[in-house]
C-alpha cells in the first residue's frame, strides 16, 4: 500500500544530519525525495562513522528510501536543470548557511517565482538575523546554547554535560518535518505555498523548554518553585547493574515502597503527596537509592512491575536488539544494503493503520539516479553523457 505522502516529491540540497533526516521522515512515509548532491564527494556524511563499502551507517539511517542526483549548483547549467525540477516539485529544502541560496542563485524568491505553490524550506543554526546568523555550528553548540547542557549538568559536581549524540539535529529534523507536512496541508486547503523557516536554536530551546525550563516560565514574584525535573534523572543502580524508575502518583510512590520494603515512608510527611515528594526529591532519591542496591536488577524490576511501577532495565547496545519489548513491536528491520550489505535499522515510528510507511530503498549511491531523474524531464542520455564529462552532473 501506498504511504500518506505519495505522490509528494521533495528535492533535498540538505547535507549532514538535520536535513537529510527530515528528508528521509517524509521518504519513509512516501514521498519522492530527491537528494541532490555536489560532484565529487557528495553529503560529507556519507564518509563520517562506522560504515562499509564506501558509505557510513550514520548516512544511511538518514537517507533511505532517498534517490541521489549530482548536480554542480556551482554552474549555470547545473542551476538550471534544477529549476526545471523544482517546476514539478512541492517542497525544496536546504541548509545551507543565510545568504548562500541568495548569492547562488537558488534562493526562495526565485524559486517560489518558478513555482508559486512550491513550499521552500530554510534550516539553519541560529536563524536569518542576529550577531550569531552567519556562523556556523553543530549539534553539540546549539546543546550548549539551548540550555540543554546546563540541564545535563551532573546533580552533584553541577558540571554541564551534553547529551552524548545528536539530540539537536534529530529535534530539528522531525520539527521541520512535522512543519512540511503542515505546510503541504495548508496547501491543499487554498493557502498556497509559502517559505518555511526553522532554525536549530528555536527548535531546541522549544524541545527544552516544558520541563528543563519550568522554574523559568512563571515570571510573578510569588511562584513556588520545586526541584527541577532534571534531578529525577538520576540512575538507579543495583548489585549487579541499573535500572530507571519514575513514581509520580500517590499510588506509584506507595508501590514503590512496598516494592524496596520502605514502608515506614508512608508516614513520612516529607513524600506525602506529589508536591511534598517534588519538594523533597533529592532526599527520596537516596531513600530509592540505598534500598534498590542491595537487590538484583531482575529482583528490583520484578518488584516493581508488580507494583505497576513505571520502571524498566538500562539495555546496552547490544542487548537492545534482543530486549522481547523490543521484538514484540518490530522495531527493527534487516534490509539488505547494496553497498554495506546486511543492515539493520528501526522501521518508521508512527504505524499508519491504510497508508503504512515503510523503508522503501536503502540509502543511494552517489548519483545513482541521476540519468533516471534528468530523463523524466526530457533530457536525452547523450545530453545528460555530456553534462557528465562537463562535470556539471554525476
Amino acid at each position: 500500500m501506498a504511504g500518506p505522502l505519495e505522490g509528494y516529491r521533495v528535492l533535498d540540497l540538505t547535507a549532514f544530519i538535520t536535513g537529510p533526516l527530515a528528508g528521509m521522515i517524509l521518504a519513509d512515509q512516501g514521498a519522492d525525495v530527491i537528494k541532490i548532491e555536489p560532484p565529487g564527494i557528495g553529503d560529507v556524511m556519507r564518509y563520517v562513522g562506522t560504515g562499509r563499502g564506501g558509505v557510513s551507517a550514520l548516512f544511511a539511517g538518514c537517507n533511505r528510501s532517498k534517490r541521489s542526483v549530482v548536480l554542480n549548483l556551482r554552474e549555470s547549467r547545473g542551476r538550471e536543470l534544477l529549476e526545471r525540477l523544482v517546476q514539478d516539485a512541492d517542497v525544496l529544502m536546504q541548509n545551507f548557511r543565510p545568504g548562500v541560496v541568495e548569492r547562488r542563485g537558488i534562493d526562495a524568491k526565485r524559486m517560489r517565482a518558478l513555482n508559486p505553490n512550491l513550499i521552500y524550506v530554510s534550516i539553519n543554526a541560529f536563524g536569518e538575523k542576529g550577531p550569531y546568523a552567519q556562523r556556523p555550528a553543530f549539534d553539540h553548540i546549539i546543546q550548549a546554547m539551548s540550555g540543554i547542557a546546563f540541564v545535563q549538568a551532573d546533580p552533584e559536581s553541577a558540571e554541564p554535560a551534553f547529551v552524548r549524540q545528536a539530540l539537536c539535529d534529530k529535534m530539528t529534523a522531525y520539527t521541520a518535518a512535522q512543519a512540511i507536512t503542515a505546510a503541504l496541508l495548508a496547501r491543499e486547503r487554498g493557502k498556497g505555498g509559502q517559505h518555511l523557516r526553522v532554525s536549530m536554536l528555536d527548535a531546541a530551546i522549544s524541545f527544552m523548554w516544558p520541563d528543563g525550563m519550568s522554574n523559568h516560565t512563571v515570571l510573578e514574584d510569588d511562584v513556588v518553585r520545586q526541584p527541577p525535573l532534571s534531578l529525577a534523572y538520576t540512575m538507579n543502580a543495583t548489585r549487579d547493574g541499573h535500572f530507571a524508575a519514575a513514581a509520580i502518583t500517590d499510588a506509584q510512590a506507595h508501590g514503590l515502597f512496598r516494592a524496596l520494603d520502605r514502608e515506614d515512608l508512608f508516614d513520612d510527611p516529607r513524600f506525602a503527596t506529589v508536591t511534598s515528594r517534588f519538594a523533597h526529591l533529592r532526599e527520596l532519591l537516596e531513600e530509592f537509592q540505598s534500598a534498590a542496591e542491595n537487590l538484583s536488577t531482575n529482583e528490583v524490576l520484578e518488584r516493581l512491575s508488580d507494583e505497576d511501577v513505571p520502571c524498566g532495565p538500562v539495555l546496552t547496545p547490544e542487548e537492545l536488539p534482543e530486549h522481547p519489548q523490543v521484538l514484540a513491536n518490530g522495531t527493527l528491520v534487516e534490509l539488505q544494503d547494496p553497498q554495506m550489505g546486511r543492515v539493520r535499522q528501526p522501521r518508521p515510528a508512527a504505524r499508519f493503520e491504510t497508508t503504512p510507511a515503510k523503508i522503501r530503498c536503502a540509502a543511494p549511491a552517489l548519483g545513482a539516479h541521476t540519468a533516471e531523474v534528468l530523463e523524466s524531464i526530457g533530457l536525452s542520455p547523450a545530453e545528460i553523457s555530456d553534462l557528465r564529462a562537463k562535470g556539471i552532473v554525476g
